[in-house]
């Protein structure tokens, strides 16, 4: 359907002019849009610190070494330890994954019957990554 113009020249326009209307909407919303305040999702965490005092970890999840001196003292990662914190260490390395490595290294002088009883001990735990570490110390050249 066509739209009927008006062909006369003389006659008043009765369109409303929305230009100024446009413009002054437009300042409104940006005033608007600037006076907002920013939302700003924050999560509220309480982090560690990182202390220097802070005692290391007695488990090193690379590698961990067992060593016995000539005294029949078992030493874990160089702390001493006696045979049932030494099995709690060895059940927590075979939880970890990777499970690290056990180095086992006694003394030369020391005696035979605690060596035999710290391996009984990672029998007992099930260790399936071991090695025996220093055995040139017991070669003679």
């Amino acid at each position: 359907m066509a739209m009927a113009a008006s062909t006369s020249e003389g006659e008043p326009m009765m369109d409303i002019n929305t230009t100024p209307l446009i413009d002054v909407m437009l300042v409104l919303l940006i005033m608007f849009i600037i006076t907002i305040p920013i939302q700003t999702h924050a999560v509220k965490l309480d982090l560690p610190v990182d202390s220097p005092n802070q005692p290391k970890p007695p488990i090193d999840p690379i590698k961990n070494k067992i060593t016995i001196d000539a005294a029949r003292n078992v030493f874990w990662n160089g702390a001493p330890v006696d045979l049932v914190v030494l099995r709690q260490y060895l059940d927590q390395t075979q939880t970890m994954s990777p499970i690290p490595e056990l180095h086992l290294q006694p003394n030369p002088d020391a005696p035979y019957e605690v060596v035999d009883e710290v391996l009984a001990v990672t029998k007992r735990a099930n260790v399936e990554k071991m090695g025996f570490v220093g055995n040139e110390a017991y070669a003679k050249f």
